[in-house]
């Protein structure tokens, strides 16, 4: 599925974030070389995936951008949309994006309803769609059964993944069930080994996001 000189973006929030850096490096202004941008992966899933394809897939020259930002909703996607997406002008956008839309109402008393989600989502998506012509990826939001004090967000979490299928569909995007695979790797392994927080992955649990995403997208 990936063609060669293909640009891949990938977008969210800390959990693609990962630790990448801010720098002046990774700064891209309209119409520059994308190459320009592809420092400061993190360490995490998006990074692996760039391993991957460097040291299998050389030959295809595929530039990987990490546009993540810690602590991001959906909205805050929408308010950098120009900045970090459309002037990247990627062939592949990779999107996860919902835990902290989940979050900020449990810790911050900042609600985003269902709809305002969906709303959010559905714009930065038709955006992408019709400006970049790009292909997308939406990873599903999870959240693992780690910290008791978590459970209750299931009620405001629930609803917004059924809200990324949807969506998913509508967009004929490829998907990739996290929450799901999550799910069902925890029945027979202890949780922990994939994130301490239920939220952000452990090196094994950005693994596992990086063999799902390069399954289905190589």
């Amino acid at each position: 599925m990936l063609k060669e000189n293909a640009v891949i973006l990938f977008q969210g929030d800390s959990i693609t974030d990962a630790g990448r850096t801010y720098d002046a490096s990774n700064d891209l202004g309209a119409g520059e070389d994308p190459k320009k941008a592809e420092l400061g992966l993190g360490f995490g899933y998006p990074l692996k995936v760039k391993e991957y394809l460097d040291t299998f897939h050389k030959d295809k020259h595929i530039t990987v951008i990490n546009r993540g930002i810690s602590g991001n909703r959906t909205v805050d996607l929408k308010n950098r949309w120009d900045e970090d997406c459309i002037q990247l002008k990627p062939d592949f956008l990779s999107i996860l994006i919902g835990i902290n839309d989940t979050w900020r109402r449990y810790d911050s008393n900042q609600l985003t309803t269902t709809e305002e989600y969906e709303e959010n989502f559905r714009t930065i998506l038709k955006r992408a769609k019709e400006e970049c012509h790009c292909d997308i990826i939406i990873l599903e939001p999870f959240l693992l059964p780690t910290d008791p004090s978590k459970e209750s967000w299931r009620e405001d979490l629930d609803p917004k993944i059924q809200v990324a299928r949807k969506l998913a569909r509508e967009f004929h995007a490829t998907y990739i069930p996290l929450d799901g695979v999550f799910a069902a790797n925890c029945v027979n392994e202890n949780p922990v080994k994939l994130s301490l927080d239920g939220v952000h992955p452990t090196s094994a649990g950005h693994s596992m996001i990086a063999k799902l995403w390069l399954d289905i997208m190589l």
